[in-house]
């Protein structure tokens, strides 16, 4: 058995959707239909209460069906047992009951009371749901839905299955039984009186079944129109509605009203449709049966006591007589024996004369259809009791015996009144005036009846006229040889009505203008109404003559006339009716004269208003008029004048108001004076004069009428609230005609000195100001309006389903707020300037919290949705607002009231079925607008009380429990979660999703909010990513709005999923198994079905066959699916209109009015959506292309409609493009956002990470490359792609070692994770064509040029760069075995290879792709320029056969950046930004020149130096950027960049090319290159001068590298120049005296506050720095013969001015080379030693040798023992690479060192000869002492001794050579010391 809430729901998404049901709804109706057979067949029949089931349920245990045993404590037992009771209900379904209440709203914490009234609440809602179900059945069929004929024929049969099984029995019974004072009815005496509903609201259950009783009554009408009824059911339903008229008057009247009237409509529709039967399957069953038409005329003819009833029961016997006239002719036709035509015909009579007597018509015309139950209730049942009341008439007025009938009662009605009886002054007959027809009432005359008994049913339904021949016939009847004003009004009030449509008016008019009528004419209304005027201007110019009276019956003709008048005008053929009333100024001339009737000036000026809506052009027409014949309103005081003067002096509108309407307590004239007003004030157009033309009829509003409308008394409480209504559009017609401008805050201070704003003179006065200072000081409209407001929304409710006047009233609320929001758009313009008289309308409303308490309860207002969402508004007003607002509404006690509310009337907006197409007017989004709007707020806000947040304590401790209270909150995830109605509800759906995103990033609800989503009870995040997520998107011509909000949807949803996955705190068990599982749902490829939770020991376990990730054969993932709803072709936003635009005169204004920068607004062209699209204003547009241009001919008119027409629908067509393309690009950064989490934060949870990432590196590539691609999304998938292959970078170094198993081999650390080849060449083969592609922009370029050269980094090494080659053969050569072995010659081919495909690749399209980025290299911006260059310099990088240098010097580009080099100066200024994204610019291009010289090597340096790049790098001013000045050092960050950026990259371009350089050619002079070297260094002296005199000892990497690149450029350039001017010889040598004589490795020990790391890269520089200062010593010796002292003796000194260095320095480096080698090597074994045993360490240990590296940062308490040891590994490789490095630096060092020590002892003997000079080791000093020469050989030796006990095992390297050069420099020591 289905239960009710889902067969309810199956119904209404099948049969109240706006589009068709689809073929799985129609299968689950018909599957729900027949599953439910037994519900409706035994409607609201539950199993009694049972002894046992009792005794059961006192036990304590229970067990419900298809459920384990329930245990009960002593609180359970006692709510069952008082719900079966109360309910008389079977005890153990009462347990069920709870059980529900349990799972719907949790019991834990509530009172039993509440538990009671909660469980009798869903009781009572299925119930509901079920009867509902059985309603929009029958409703479905016996209304045209438009539904499949098929479709219509299934459910009709279901249900005359159900008819004819007794559904109508068993509903015409619980009708009579629910009305009983009993628990089976609405509660016996002991019974609780109320009862929870479904949203939380407490009502009463008397009102519960009540409604019940009115839905079955309905079901009971529809059933008779679907299965003939029987006799049995027509008794059965006569019965009842005698036993219902009985209490009509009692509480709950309106409802019980409308289940008589349900009955009676049952009985009439029975008849009728019986005796007009014609289709054979529902042939008559009444009129067949002779036994029951004698019984139910003996039952219908009995009368009774009561009055009402008997009422009843004479329109019943009217029905019967029908009846019987119908049936009569067929009856006698057919010779039925048993039925008698002359009883039938004396059962007509008796029946005709009850009919008569009683005034049976009147009874039905002000007892039934004009009372607010009938007018209140079901708009569908009205239209069809008022189709079968027609159907009556029409029957009743076509029979021979009823026209009979009619003609005599008409003859009688026509003798009976008489015509004009009353007669004397118009003052002393007030009373009678508009209350003349009491006469009539007291005795009412039933042809009268009978006339407005027509006008009103056809009122309702004027198509019911077409075609009605008999209708039309009755008028010609009713028309003829009236004799009294009573029927002649009746008669034309009912032509009024029957000119309700188009036909009819038109028809009425030729009736009135023929001669069909002796007496009856528009003839007739226009000679009264001059011979009126005359008698009264007659009157007039005899003075002293009274006015003659005003016949009360000729003044009801007019007002009759005029009504019909109004009518024929309003719905005439729009043509046609121009030459019907071509004067009207006949209208006008009766309104001046006091003696006219009110009632009657009030029919006049509404017919005035007619002409003035059907002919706009007559507005100048009906105010000259007006001002020529009406009342004047005079409110200004004259000077020296008092109040009672004007009005005993003048006649004019207050004094018809004050002293006339007052004193009879009626305002017709009022009423109609100021609803003209309105309607001529609101075709003004020129507001130029700010409302000042009218400042006089304000003022009246204002003082006269609506001031003290509270103090006056009203006959008909109609006429005041209709004249409370026309204030007010006058006052909102106001606020919104005339705008706030800057002059009016200074007319308010000019004001202000000696007058007060109140007694301002009237000619200054601007409605808008006055009407804003009385409600910004709380005066009397304020208080008027707020006096209508107070009485609250249940009263208003109350009036409005039980009173005439409802509606009116409904209207003057809906006015009040709606000029309380147009006051709070313009008050906070005024406030700061007007304060303190006057405050905003917040603070006025604050002083009181009842104000603010009314006009938010009004939420609660259902009958309409305006009202509804104008209190939303107001909230959202205060809540931005007031601060304390949440205080003020706790503090009110109705804090629980409006978030219930809220909460329901968000409810209410979700079972809606129909779509609202302006979004500005759903409920449902302005509420959670709302929500989302005050999130930010301060706390406590808005947002946190609707959606039951802690606002007594903090907001962050909240725990949500949605399920305990009726909220908002609630709502939105139960309409979140199920997705109902997704056409219907698609942005409720949309802004839930938003809104519970805002929620998640919000700090004080994040908390709360994402514990809530990821608890089990909802699993949110997880819902609705296998539906809604990958679901396919409508198609955009069926429904495109919903096409729109899917993809927001989806937006949203991967937004709130993707943060998530970044903030939710894995700790938690809960979000680490949501995390995991959204994890697994969008990136793994399972084949389990969607939504299954994934267990938390493997829950991303998905393995390959494979170790190498490349392209993947299996299915997409939910990460691919998404992307691909994405690909489809964007929609066109552009500005294509002119092609609509045939006159090219109005293209340059078309384009004025979309191009205005300011046309966004109110009063613009464009305005922002609720999703904040900027989009254009139709509304808006069409009225600014009207103003285009001043038509002159109907040719130019003809042609502006039609631009016009174009330009609208292509505005529409451009909006809706519009949505759709930001709907896509939203769901496209949902989607980059959840991509770029997952694989950032949430990556290691992944298994098989390459390959997702290359999976959606790969799509995003494929659809940013596809021509369907907006530039836009590709702008963000290029952003994606980056994120992609910059994980794939750092994936490729991560340990790739055995899930189970704690080991790692040196092959994890040599190895990368690499994709294939063919997937390297995928990406770049599909990177290459989104570059290319047609749409493009330099923001993508720069983006895709980022991808390029990130993807090239990818490619450059397939081994860890971090390791060097020796450590890698080192470590493959001590684990090779067998098969495990590599070879690194393997891996170098396939790198080779992938570097060939790649070229390969690009030279296919060299072309485009060069020609694309070297015009970006060379045109673009700063920032694209540099990264452009930056991609030339990879092409280069894999250049091969030059073809890249090639294509670049052709295009320019090596010479366009050799002009910006020369043209950089310090003098640019390098402060802005721009000025250093210049300088990134200039550092790629000196990495272009360095990449050329490196990759190309001489050739490469040859072709820019043969371009002249040392001379234009000798043009730059770089020596600026080196200044010691104070200005300078206040901005050592910049200057630092400058140093790093410009000053090392031109250094290394140089240095670069000092490779040019032959040493072969030391003597030729003229060496080109060393030319133009030596002019850069002499042009730049100064900087070489500054960074070669740095501190050493001091310096940082950074200058250490400089101090390499100046000294090796001098070593290489500086022996060739002859003439050291500069000083540089000494300063080098000086530096060599310096560094030789220190030991290295304490000078880096020294700087203990770097980071080792750093300390063994400044040990590097400081050798290579020794290396190149002895390259430049060794050249010296070598080529120049220089010969150095010995040591720094006393005796032996330099010649003045030359500081050299001295053998021992170098003896002294020597032996620091020793150590450093001998160091070096013993820590480079050490640590392979611990590399190889790095398996067998503990964890502590592993752990000390990462703290020892200083990598502390990469670890986790949570890291297992296997990334430990990676990590340990890595790092010591790293360390063994560095040691490396420094011995390969070290031995040609140590080396260069031997030779020069060597050059020294291969020239001849250590002591030269006394007889001659050594010219061979010094220059003319004297000789070393023999003591120097063997301290220095005994230094010599001992460290010579030291090198050679290196070993090559330790060292790495081969020393034979080396060995050699130690032997032969130990020899000549050895043989010195001999000497000596």
């Amino acid at each position: 058995m289905v239960s009710p809430k889902i067969l309810l729901s199956t119904i209404e998404s099948a049969l109240l959707s706006s589009s068709p049901p689809t073929p799985v709804q129609r299968i689950d109706l018909m599957h729900a239909l027949r599953n439910s057979i037994s519900s409706f067949q035994s409607l609201f029949s539950y199993p009694p209460p049972k002894p046992s089931d009792r005794a059961q349920v006192q036990s304590k245990e229970v067990r419900l069906p298809d459920c384990p045993p329930i245990s009960l404590d002593d609180q359970d037992v006692q709510i069952a047992l008082k719900l079966s009771d109360d309910l008389h209900l079977n005890e153990v379904a009462c347990v069920g009951l709870i059980v529900s209440t349990n799972q719907e709203w949790g019991l834990l914490g509530r009172e039993p009371l509440e538990i009671l009234r909660r469980a009798a609440g869903i009781w009572y809602t299925q119930r509901r749901d079920l009867v509902i179900a059985l309603y929009t059945l029958l409703r479905a069929v016996v209304l045209d839905q438009d539904f499949e004929i098929d479709l219509v024929a299934d459910i009709q049969k279901y249900l005359e299955d159900l008819i004819n099984a007794g559904l109508r029995q068993r509903l015409i019974s619980l009708i009579k039984e629910l009305n009983r004072e009993e628990p089976a009815g609405w509660g016996g005496p002991q019974a609780d009186r109320h009862i929870i509903d479904s949203r939380g609201v407490l009502v009463e259950r008397e009102a519960v079944v009540c409604k019940e009783r009115l839905i079955l009554g309905h079901c009971v009408v529809l059933s008779v129109l679907i299965v003939r009824t029987s006799p049995n059911d027509v008794k059965d339903m006569y019965a009842v509605l005698k036993d219902c008229a009985t209490e009509v008057n009692d509480s709950n009247g309106t409802l019980k009203l409308q289940v008589t009237f349900s009955l009676f409509f049952s009985l009439l529709i029975a008849f009728i449709s019986d005796a007009l039967s014609t289709v054979p399957d529902k042939a008559s069953v009444l009129s067949h049966d002779a036994s029951f038409r004698r019984e139910f005329q003996d039952i219908v003819l009995v009368s009774g006591n009561d009055p009402k009833v008997d009422s009843f029961v004479n329109v019943v016997r009217f029905v019967w007589a029908v009846h019987l006239m119908l049936t009569q002719d067929t009856i006698t036709a057919m010779g039925a024996n048993s039925i008698s035509p002359s009883s039938d015909l004396e059962h007509i009579y008796s029946c005709l004369d009850v009919i008569y007597s009683s005034n049976v018509f009147g009874f039905l015309l002000n007892e039934v259809l004009c009372t607010a139950a009938y007018q209140n209730d079901d708009e569908d049942m009205v239209y069809m009791y008022n189709a079968y009341l027609h159907k009556l008439l029409t029957c009743f007025l076509s029979h021979p015996l009823a026209r009979d009938k009619v003609k005599e009662m008409k003859e009688k009605a026509m003798s009976a009144l008489s015509p004009y009886s009353i007669s004397g002054s118009y003052e002393s007959r007030h009373v009678n005036d508009m209350d003349s027809q009491q006469t009539a009432e007291t005795s009412p005359q039933p042809f009268v009846s009978l006339l407005e008994l027509v006008s009103e049913i056809y009122l309702k339904e004027p198509e019911l006229m077409s075609g009605n021949e008999v209708l039309w016939t009755f008028v010609n009847f009713a028309g003829e040889d009236h004799t009294n004003f009573h029927t002649l009004v009746a008669f034309l009030k009912m032509l009024s009505t029957l000119a309700s449509s188009q036909e009819g008016a038109s028809k009425v008019f030729e009736l009135l203008q023929g001669k069909t009528f002796r007496s009856v004419g528009w003839s007739t209304l226009f000679d009264c109404l001059s011979i009126y005027e005359q008698k009264f201007k007659q009157s007039l110019q005899n003075n002293g003559a009274v006015l003659p009276e005003f016949e009360e019956g000729d003044a009801k003709a007019l007002v009759a006339y005029l009504n019909v008048l109004q009518k024929v005008l309003e719905n005439g053929n729009q043509t046609e009716r121009k030459n019907w009333f071509t004067d009207i100024e006949p209208l006008f001339k009766l309104l001046s004269y006091e003696n006219v009737p009110s009632y009657l000036k009030g029919a006049l000026r509404n017919t005035i208003a007619i002409f003035l809506k059907v002919f706009p052009t007559l507005k100048d027409t009906v105010w000259t008029y007006l001002e020529q014949y009406d009342l004047p309103v005079v409110v200004g005081l004259p000077a020296g004048g008092s109040a009672n003067q004007i009005s005993t002096q003048v006649y004019d509108m207050r004094f018809e108001l004050n002293e006339v309407e007052a004193r009879r307590e009626r305002y017709p004239s009022t009423i109609s004076f100021l609803n003209l007003l309105n309607a001529l004030i609101a075709e003004e157009r020129d507001v130029s004069d700010r409302g000042r033309r009218f400042v006089g009829i304000f003022r009246f509003v204002y003082d006269h009428v609506f001031g003290p409308f509270r103090q006056r008394a009203y006959a008909d409480e109609s006429e005041r609230w209709q004249l409370v209504v026309a204030c007010l559009q006058h006052f909102r017609m106001i606020l919104i005609m005339y705008e706030i401008k800057d002059e009016d805050v200074d007319s308010f201070v000019d004001q202000s000195q000696p007058l007060t704003a109140q007694s301002a003179p009237l000619e200054t006065q601007l409605p808008v100001l006055e009407l804003l200072k009385d409600f910004m000081s709380g005066k009397t409209v304020f208080r008027n309006i707020m006096s209508i407001l107070l009485p609250g929304v249940n009263a208003i409710i109350d009036d409005r389903a039980s009173q005439i006047y409802g509606q009116f009233l409904e209207k003057a609320v809906h006015l009040s707020l709606e000029i309380i929001l147009l006051v709070f758009e313009k008050d906070l313009l005024l406030a700061d300037f007007w304060r303190p008289l006057y405050q905003p309308l917040h603070i006025i409303l604050s002083q009181d919290q009842n104000l603010v308490v009314a006009l938010l309860e009004y939420v609660r207002y259902y009958f309409q949705p305006q009202i509804q969402q104008c209190s939303i508004k107001i909230m959202s007003i205060l809540s931005s607002r007031m601060g304390g607002l949440v205080q003020l509404l706790l503090k009110s006690n109705c804090a629980k009231c409006l978030i219930e509310d809220y909460a329901a009337c968000l409810d209410s907006r979700t079972e809606e079925c129909q779509v609202i197409e302006n979004s500005r007017e759903d409920t449902g989004v302005l509420i959670i607008q709302l929500l989302i709007d005050n999130i930010n707020r301060p706390a406590p806000n808005i947002t946190h009380l609707l959606l039951k947040f802690e606002v007594d304590m903090p907001v962050e401790r909240t725990i949500l429990q949605p399920k305990f209270h009726y909220s908002c909150l609630k709502v939105i995830l139960d309409t979140l979660e199920k997705l109902s109605k997704p056409d219907v509800n698609a942005l409720l759906h949309e802004f839930g999703f938003q809104l519970l995103y805002e929620l998640c990033l919000d700090p004080l609800t994040c908390g709360p909010t994402m514990d809530l989503l990821s608890n089990k009870k909802y699993q949110f995040f997880l819902n609705h990513l296998h539906t809604i997520g990958v679901a396919p998107l409508p198609k955009r011509t069926n429904n495109h709005a919903l096409r729109i909000s899917s993809l927001h949807q989806r937006a949203w949803l991967l937004k709130l999923l993707a943060l998530e996955l970044h903030a939710g705190d894995i700790t938690v068990s809960t979000h680490r198994e949501a995390c995991l599982n959204i994890l697994a749902q969008f990136f793994i490829r399972d084949n389990r079905e969607s939504g299954a939770d994934i267990s938390l020991s493997h829950p991303l376990m998905a393995t390959r066959d494979s170790d190498d990730p490349g392209i993947s054969t299996i299915n997409k993932s939910k990460v691919l699916d998404l992307l691909e709803v994405l690909q489809f072709k964007s929609p066109d936003t552009r500005w294509n209109y002119s092609q609509f635009i045939s006159n090219k005169k109005y293209q340059l204004q078309v384009e004025n009015i979309l191009g205005n920068p300011e046309s966004s607004g109110k009063n613009g062209v464009y305005y922002y959506s609720e999703r904040g699209d900027r989009l254009i204003d139709i509304a808006s547009f069409r009225d600014m292309l009207w103003q285009l241009s001043s038509y002159e001919s109907e040719a130019e008119l003809n042609d502006l409609k039609e631009t016009i027409q174009h330009l609208l629908r292509w505005g529409w067509k451009y909006n809706r493009n519009l949505e759709e393309q930001a709907a896509q690009l939203h769901m496209l950064a949902g989607w980059s956002q959840i991509v770029e989490v997952s694989v950032s934060r949430r990556k290691s949870s992944l298994e098989n990470r390459s390959e997702v990432l290359f999976e959606v590196l790969d799509a995003s590539l494929s659809s940013s490359a596809s021509p369907d691609c907006s530039l836009k999304m590709a702008v963000v998938l290029t952003q994606v792609s980056l994120t992609c292959m910059a994980k794939l970078r750092d994936e490729r170094f991560l340990s790739p070692g055995c899930i189970d198993s704690d080991n790692v081999t040196c092959l994890d650390v040599i190895m990368v994770k690499q994709l294939s080849n063919g997937a390297c060449h995928s990406i770049l083969f599909k990177l290459v064509m989104a570059i290319l592609r047609h749409e493009t922009s330099e923001v993508l370029r720069r983006r895709q040029y980022a991808l390029l050269l990130s993807y090239f980094q990818y490619c450059q090494h397939m081994l860890d760069p971090n390791v060097p080659g020796s450590v890698l053969q080192y470590l493959l050569r001590e684990e090779q075995d067998g098969e495990d072995y590599m070879d690194l010659q393997k891996v170098d081919k396939e790198q080779a290879e992938l570097a060939r495909a790649n070229f390969s690749i690009l030279r296919k399209e060299a072309q485009a792709i060069l020609e694309l980025v070297t015009k970006d290299a060379i045109q673009g911006s700063e920032a694209g320029k540099t990264v452009s260059i930056y991609v030339l310099d990879a092409f280069i990088s894999i250049d091969q056969e030059r073809f890249f240098l090639s294509q670049l010097q052709s295009r320019g580009f090596l010479r366009s950046c050799l002009t910006d080099v020369s043209n950089i100066s310090y003098k640019d200024g390098w402060r802005s930004l721009d000025s250093l994204q210049r300088v990134y610019t200039l550092e790629a291009e000196l990495a272009v020149m360095l990449r050329i010289s490196h990759k190309y090597g001489k050739s490469g340096s040859q072709v820019l130096f043969s371009m002249g790049a040392l001379g234009h790098l000798a043009m730059c001013k770089v020596g600026g950027f080196i200044r010691g000045d104070a200005k300078a050092k206040r901005d050592v960050a910049v200057d630092i960049d400058k140093n790093r950026l410009i000053i090392s990259p031109i250094l290394r371009v140089v240095y670069s090319l000092t490779s040019l350089v032959d040493t072969s050619d030391f003597f030729e002079v003229k060496n080109k290159i060393v030319r133009e070297v030596v002019d850069f260094i002499k042009e730049h002296h100064m900087l070489f001068d500054r960074i070669l005199r740095e501190d050493i000892s001091e310096a940082d990497e950074f200058t250490l590298e400089q101090i390499n690149l100046v000294v090796g450029i001098l070593s290489k350039i500086w022996p060739y120049e002859e003439n050291d001017g500069h000083g540089f010889v000494q300063i080098l040598f000086g530096m060599m005296g310096t560094l030789f004589s220190i030991n290295v490795e304490s000078m880096c020990n020294t700087q203990s506050s770097r980071p080792s790391e750093n300390q063994r890269k400044s040990e590097l520089l400081l050798f290579k720095l020794c290396f190149s200062l002895s390259s430049y010593l060794y050249v010296l010796v070598t080529k120049k013969s220089l010969r150095l002292l010995v040591s720094n003796s006393p005796g032996l000194q330099a010649p003045t001015g030359q500081l050299q260095p001295r053998l021992d320095s170098l003896v002294s480096l020597l032996k620091s080379v020793a150590k450093a080698l001998e160091r070096t090597s013993e820590e480079k074994s050490l640590l392979l030693s611990k590399i190889q045993d790095i398996n067998e360490l503990s964890r502590q240990e592993v752990d000390a040798i990462i703290s020892m590296c200083d990598r502390q940062d990469c670890l986790s308490s949570s890291d297992t023992i296997q990334k430990r040891r990676y990590i340990a590994m890595v790092e010591m490789c790293q360390i063994a690479g560095n040691r490396d490095q420094l011995i390969i630096l070290l031995l040609p060092l140590a080396e260069l060192v031997l030779n020069i020590v060597l050059v020294h002892f291969s020239d001849g003997p250590a002591i030269p000869d006394s007889s001659k000079t050594s010219e061979m080791i010094t220059y003319d000093v004297k000789s070393d002492s023999g003591q120097d020469i063997s301290s220095l050989c005994g230094k010599l030796l001992r460290t010579l001794e030291k090198l050679e006990l290196l070993s090559e095992e330790k060292v790495g390297h081969k020393l034979k050579v080396f060995r050699r050069l130690l032997s032969s420099l130990k020899e000549m020591t050895i043989k010195n010391l001999a000497i000596q």
